[in-house]
């Protein structure tokens, strides 16, 4: 059984960002790094949107960014420039290629193809079991995501960002390449809160993706018919080819998962809470947490204090309260802040950076009544 000082079980964004980190910091060069994940990462499994002022290091694997963003509501609509922000997209296979090969350089980081089953911590060790093997660590940092511990409980509402995509190539150059689409509520509700989200790459080609807040997934059928039709409705009818696809779900919730950390164990990425609860959004988001972290290490903090609830989880909070009990209010909610408000506060308060005058700012352009009544719920 080998024993390494740092165990890292996942190889997705949150795991490989945090052997980036350790691998590139001198500080960390004599730590043994174990990375395990049960899959090669040799497909484009995902991609990932962020928006970010200026440049960035995730800029040389950027496969399309946005200067501009569309948001339409019911009866309204608006274009706008988002400078000095970009909204920007990453491939999954960019991401892993570029990363696999820089963190497997290091002689200190071994990789394991396995699946891990348990993760134990005991006086001395944590004991990580996999399907093909035992290993030990100081410390493990855990992605492997526990759904039971969210759906065991009914103090924190959890929903689902939920979403199938289609790359398509158009017959007709119906695209902006220069505009994305961050959310279209023209479709149909049907109750819940349904809206496109369009990813141009030129006049032809795009990310089309139909996604809902909700409480449960759809049938697969559900979600290509909304993209059709959404093709039929918006964009001239025109023939198209399907590319390539992607499909997935991200938990919203504001449950402590902080709460099964300690010292010697920690949760990352999703399964860490690290996801934006009210959005989804979660990449940039674990690239800051992963330099904070770093930074925690080296001063030798426990695991265990790490994570800082703030005022940004609470208004989360009541957003995802409302939706749960009243998943249509979404389109209501989120076209009252793009109509009274520009889009770069709005992205700035999405990113956890605005002032308490700024917070104001953007909670007044909501509806009052639900979040006053959320709010009351909460106290009372």
């Amino acid at each position: 059984m080998s024993n390494f000082d740092f165990i890292i079980i996942g190889a997705g964004a949150s795991g490989l960002l945090l052997a980036d980190a350790l691998t590139s910091d001198d500080f960390f060069s004599s730590k043994s790094i174990l990375i395990i994940d049960r899959d090669d990462k040799t497909t484009n499994d995902r991609t990932w949107c962020f928006w970010e002022k200026g440049e960035g290091k995730f800029d040389h694997l950027l496969h399309k960014s946005w200067p501009n963003i569309h948001f339409s509501g019911s009866g309204f609509e608006r274009s706008a420039s988002i400078a000095p922000y970009h909204y920007k997209m990453l491939k999954g296979i960019d991401f892993y290629d570029h990363y696999l090969e820089k963190i497997k350089k290091h002689p200190n980081v071994t990789w394991v193809k396995d699946r891990v089953t348990l993760v134990e911590e005991t006086d001395q060790k944590d004991l990580v079991t996999a399907q093909n093997g035992f290993f030990t660590g100081d410390t493990v940092f855990n992605s492997w995501l526990n759904h039971q511990n969210v759906l065991s409980q009914k103090k924190y509402p959890l929903l689902q960002q939920h979403f199938l995509g289609w790359f398509v190539k158009t017959e007709k150059p119906v695209f902006n390449p220069e505009e994305a689409t961050f959310m279209d509520f023209s479709i149909p509700q049907k109750g819940n809160t349904r809206f496109m989200y369009v990813l141009p790459f030129s006049e032809r080609e795009a990310l089309l993706e139909y996604t809902l807040f909700s409480e449960n997934t759809l049938e697969k059928s559900e979600y290509e018919d909304g993209i059709r039709d959404y093709i039929k409705n918006n964009l001239g009818n025109t023939a198209f080819d399907i590319t390539a696809t992607e499909q997935g779900t991200i938990p919203m919730t504001c449950y402590p998962f902080y709460g099964h950390n300690s010292d010697k164990i920690m949760h990352i990425g999703i399964a860490g809470g690290w996801a934006k609860p009210s959005t989804g959004f979660t990449f940039y988001n674990t690239s800051k947490k992963v330099s904070a972290l770093v930074e925690h290490l080296k001063q030798d903090r426990p695991l265990s204090k790490f994570y800082k609830r703030n005022k940004f989880w609470f208004y989360d909070l009541l957003l995802l309260d409302i939706l749960h009990k009243h998943n249509h209010l979404g389109q209501s909610i989120f076209g009252s802040m793009f109509k009274k408000r520009n889009a770069q506060l709005i992205l700035k308060f999405l990113d956890e950076e605005t002032s308490l005058w700024e917070d104001l700012q953007i909670i007044s352009a909501c509806p009052k009544i639900p979040f006053i009544k959320a709010l009351f719920r909460r106290f009372f």
